[in-house]
């Protein structure tokens, strides 16, 4: 939800003379991290570009393997394509949609490089269990914090935990910069790397030319900046994510209570073990015998005036492009299968009231009535 503190902010960027480049970007950067509890954050164009920069930055070269949870939004296995390695897609956990840890240190081999940990739906993976095998194998950490932003794991932030973390600030996150995205790192080298992948390579930033114009490419960069006005509604909404946060929280307790023990019903904890979610939204995933037809049910619910989505509509390696490269075949997922199969997204966020829950809770439950 974007209101006058945003427009306050654009309008002084538009008045301005600076639109790239600028202290805008900085700042966010800087009021970012500290969020987040890591040394450094960087302004990038979105959450995918952001992967696949961090990719980048560890040298992922052709022939190596990055672990990839099957249910997880395209881009995460498309960064891997796009930075030249081979996602080998992973199974997910019943209690949760997150990796399955077990499958993922039973599918790293030698030419395995990296682990991207997907915080589904807001809560965080395993995160101490994911470390032990990334240490025991030297992997890197490329954590996907699309959803995460306002989650905890032992008390810290997902982003704080990887070799980088990546978050999204498209207008359904938790907080939106129109589009973008921020990448958060503790390791200076690779904060320095980021910086000149993301502008081209050059060796000097703008604000770093002594003579205007001069400059050299040290790296086959990219265009994945952020402009200054995205940035300027980037702090005005970060400064708005703790009552945002809170409406999510209020909205999924409410869900959660009304739905949780509705018989033939799945949902996902707020809570489990040491994670807590950052509430994106609340998945009900529906019988594996299909009893119930999901997508009548996203009908009749759209009928009734409750918005729907579904995360994610068919798990990524069942998708044509992987199918086709790499021979994965229906059944090589259940989890996931089961859950882009079955799962309905419910909403939760700052524009969903009291009474909007609470009528969401009864038409869901009205309708499974009618289709049991």
């Amino acid at each position: 939800m974007l209101g006058d503190t945003e427009k306050r902010l654009v309008a002084e960027v538009l008045d301005g003379f600076v639109l790239t480049h600028g202290p805008r970007c900085t700042e966010f950067e800087q009021r970012f991290a500290e969020r987040i509890g890591v040394r450094h954050a960087v302004t990038v164009s979105s959450c995918t570009t952001g992967l696949q920069l961090s990719l980048m930055t560890i040298g992922l070269k052709p022939g190596d393997e990055v672990l990839v949870p099957a249910e997880t939004h395209v881009a995460t296995g498309h960064v891997v394509e796009h930075a030249g390695g081979r996602p080998v897609f992973v199974d997910v956990g019943r209690a949760t949609g997150n990796i399955d840890a077990v499958k993922a240190a039973a599918a790293v081999t030698g030419r395995t490089r990296a682990i991207i940990p997907v915080h589904y739906l807001g809560l965080p993976c395993e995160m101490e269990t994911l470390h032990a095998l990334a240490e025991r194998h030297s992997l890197a950490i490329i954590e996907d914090c699309a959803l995460a932003l306002g989650a905890s794991y032992d008390g810290r932030h997902p982003g704080a935990f990887g070799t980088t973390g990546s978050f999204s600030f498209y207008p359904a996150k938790h907080i939106t910069t129109l589009e973008g995205g921020m990448v958060t790192t503790n390791d200076d080298a690779i904060a320095a790397r980021l910086r000149n992948l993301r502008a081209f390579g050059y060796d000097k930033s703008l604000g770093e030319r002594k003579i205007p114009g001069i400059y050299d490419v040290v790296a086959l960069g990219h265009n994945f900046r952020m402009s200054e006005v995205q940035a300027a509604v980037g702090i005005g909404q970060l400064e708005q994510l703790d009552s945002f946060l809170a409406v999510r929280r209020r909205n999924t307790k409410i869900l959660l209570d009304g739905l949780s023990s509705l018989n033939g019903i799945t949902t996902f904890p707020i809570k489990h073990g040491k994670a807590e979610s950052a509430c994106y939204c609340v998945n009900i995933v529906l019988p594996e015998d299909g009893r119930i037809d999901r997508n009548k049910m996203i009908v009749k619910l759209n009928a009734a005036g409750v918005g729907t989505s579904v995360h994610y509509p068919v798990p990524v390696p069942l998708m044509t492009y992987y199918r086709d490269k790499y021979g994965y075949r229906d059944g090589n997922f259940p989890v996931a299968e089961w859950i882009s199969g079955q799962a309905i997204s419910l909403p939760v966020g700052p524009h969903v009231s009291v009474d909007d829950a609470e009528f969401i809770v009864a038409m869901v439950r009205q309708i499974v009535s009618e289709l049991s």
